[in-house]
C-alpha cells in the first residue's frame, strides 16, 4: 500500500499552465494555514539557499521559532521542512502528508509535487506555532507555490541569471520580473548587491507597483578581509564576521541577510546585533561550496548553471592553490553544460566525468567529449560510476572538487564522508 509520503513524491513536477489557483484551493482545503504566519520570502536564480540559511540562523539565534523550507533537498527529503534547524520527524511527515493527500482528493485538479510539499510545510509551521518562516521559492516567483502566502515581511531577490528559460523567459529582465512577483504590497524588498541593470530595473518596477521599499546593498561597502585557506571573513555595515561558506558571492549573500534582519528589526522584531553575527557564523549548507577537507582539498558543490560554475571557479582561483585539483564532474543534459565548462576553464588538472543518478543526466562519455573541447589543459576520464570516479580523484595528491549537479552531490556526499 502506498504511504502518504510516497504519494507526495509520486506527484508530477509540472502540470498545465502556471498559476496559483491549484495551490490556493489546496490551502483552503487545509484550513488556510498560511494565513497564520509571517514570512521572509526568497527568490532568485543563485544563492537562494544560502540567503535562506543565513536568515533562518539569524532569526533562530534571536530566539524566534523559525520555520525553513529548502528546495531542492540534497540528501534527505525531510530537509525540505525544518524548524530551528531540525528536520521534520518521519511520523509527523507521514501524518501531515496524509492530511495534504486527503485535501488534494477533494479538488478538481491534482496538485503538483512542489505545491503539495509547500502546503505541508505551511501546515506544519502553523501547527507548531512558528514565530516566522523563511520560504525558498522553487522555480520562479509570481506563480511559485510559495507565493500563496500573504503576510510577507521581507521579499528577497538574490542574483538573477539565465536558468529555466523555457518557463521563466529568455532574458534576465523577464526572469527578474517573474521572481519579483513575490514582492507584496507594503513589504520590504532586499536585492543582491551585483544585479544586472535590466534585472534591477524589473525589481524596481515591481517595488513601485507594490509600494514596497527596496534595499540593495552596495558592493563597494562589502569588504573582504584577509584570511586563511577557504576562510571567508568580511565586513559590512559595521558587522565583521567569518562565514563557514566560502566564496566572494557568499559575502554578498551575507550582506543581503544582514539587510533582511535589519528590515525585520525595523518592523518590530527583536534581533540584536549579537544574533546577526552568531547566525551568520553558524550557517551551514551541504553541497554549496562545502569544504569537507582542506589538506588535500576535498570540496563538494551542487551548482548546476553557468553563474554557479563561475562562483566555484572564482573561489578556487582566489585560494591560489599550489596545484590545480582534479574534478569529478556530472551534469544534467538540460543544463547549459557548455557555458558551465567555459566558466571552469583553467581550474582543473584532470576531470573524471560521471552520469548522475537522474533520468535527465548527460552520459559520462558525452560529457567527456565536451570537457575535452572546453578544457584542453585537463586530462579527461569518463567513469562507469561515481564511486569509481571518487576513488580515482581522491588517490591524487592535489585534491578534488566534486561538482556540476545537486543530483551528483546527493550521491557523492555520503560516499565522501565514508572515505574521510
Amino acid at each position: 500500500m502506498q504511504t502518504a509520503v510516497e504519494w507526495l513524491q509520486s506527484l508530477p513536477r509540472l502540470s498545465g499552465a502556471p498559476g496559483l489557483g491549484r495551490m490556493k484551493a489546496l490551502l483552503a482545503a487545509l484550513g488556510n494555514p498560511q494565513k497564520q504566519g509571517r514570512y521572509v520570502h526568497v527568490a532568485g536564480t543563485n544563492g537562494k539557499g544560502s540567503v535562506c540559511a543565513f536568515t533562518a540562523f539569524i532569526l533562530q539565534k534571536a530566539g524566534f521559532k523559525t520555520g525553513l523550507t529548502i528546495s531542492p533537498y540534497v540528501l534527505d527529503f525531510r530537509e525540505r521542512f525544518q524548524i530551528n534547524g531540525a528536520m521534520i520527524d518521519p511520523e509527523t511527515l507521514e501524518a501531515l502528508a496524509a492530511e495534504v493527500r486527503a485535501g488534494a482528493e477533494t479538488l478538481a485538479e491534482t496538485p503538483v509535487q512542489f505545491e503539495a510539499v509547500t502546503a505541508l510545510a505551511l501546515l506544519w509551521f502553523c501547527r507548531e506555532k512558528c514565530d516566522i518562516a523563511v520560504l525558498e521559492t522553487g522555480l520562479g516567483g509570481r506563480f511559485d507555490a510559495t507565493n500563496a502566502v500573504e503576510n510577507t515581511l521581507v521579499a528577497a531577490i538574490t542574483r538573477i541569471d539565465l536558468d529555466h528559460t523555457e518557463l521563466l523567459g529568455d532574458t534576465v529582465e523577464k526572469i527578474a520580473a517573474e521572481k519579483a512577483g513575490i514582492i507584496k504590497p507594503g513589504c520590504v524588498a532586499v536585492t543582491y548587491p551585483v544585479q544586472e541593470k535590466a534585472a534591477l530595473q524589473a525589481i524596481v518596477a515591481a517595488c513601485i507597483r507594490q509600494k514596497a521599499d527596496l534595499t540593495a546593498p552596495e558592493a563597494e561597502d562589502i569588504h573582504l578581509l584577509q584570511g586563511g585557506l577557504f576562510e571567508n571573513r568580511l565586513e559590512y555595515g559595521g558587522y565583521e564576521v567569518s562565514l563557514a561558506l566560502p566564496g566572494a558571492h557568499q559575502a554578498c549573500n551575507a550582506a543581503m541577510a544582514i539587510e533582511i534582519a535589519l528590515a525585520l528589526w525595523r518592523q518590530g522584531l527583536d534581533i540584536p546585533d549579537e544574533a546577526i553575527l552568531a547566525g551568520l557564523e553558524s550557517a551551514r549548507l551541504p553541497a554549496r561550496l562545502e569544504v569537507l577537507r582542506k589538506q588535500p582539498l576535498l570540496l563538494l558543490d551542487g551548482s548546476h548553471n553557468p553563474a554557479g560554475a563561475a562562483a566555484l571557479a572564482a573561489t578556487l582561483k582566489a585560494q591560489k592553490l599550489p596545484q590545480k585539483p582534479a574534478a569529478v564532474l556530472g551534469v544534467l543534459a538540460d543544463k547549459a553544460a557548455g557555458e558551465m565548462l567555459q566558466a571552469l576553464e583553467g581550474c582543473f588538472s584532470a576531470v573524471y566525468t560521471v552520469t548522475p543518478a537522474c533520468p535527465r543526466a548527460m552520459p559520462a562519455d558525452e560529457l567527456a567529449g565536451l570537457v575535452r573541447a572546453a578544457l584542453p589543459g585537463a586530462d579527461v576520464f569518463p567513469c562507469r560510476s561515481v564511486a569509481e570516479a571518487l576513488d580515482a580523484a581522491l588517490a591524487l595528491p592535489q585534491g578534488a572538487v566534486v561538482c556540476g549537479s545537486l543530483y551528483l552531490a546527493a550521491e557523492a556526499r555520503p560516499l565522501l564522508l565514508h572515505r574521510l
